[in-house]
C-alpha cells in the first residue's frame, strides 16, 4: 500500500462516509493534497474540519512532511 493509499484509508476511517482524494504533489511521497467531502463537516468551522483531518492522520505524522487540506461539507 502506498502512503497516499494509507492517507486515504485513515481519513475514511477517521471521518466515515466521506469522499477522500489524495494526490502526491511532488512525486517524492512526502507532500500531499487531501480533499475531503463529508456531511460530518456540516456546521463546523474550517479550522475544525481541518483538525478532524489532522486527527485522522496522526499515525502518519512522522512520514508526511506537508499536507494541503481542502474540505467541503455536503
Amino acid at each position: 500500500m502506498t502512503l497516499a493509499e494509507e492517507i486515504q484509508s485513515l481519513v475514511c476511517k477517521g471521518i466515515p462516509a466521506s469522499e477522500v482524494t489524495v494526490q502526491d504533489l511532488t512525486g517524492g511521497g512526502d507532500h500531499f493534497e487531501v480533499i475531503v467531502v463529508s456531511a460530518a463537516f456540516r456546521g463546523k468551522m474550517l479550522i475544525e474540519q481541518h483538525q478532524m483531518v489532522h486527527t485522522a492522520l496522526e499515525a502518519l505524522k512522522d512520514r508526511i512532511h506537508a499536507v494541503k487540506i481542502k474540505t467541503l461539507a455536503l
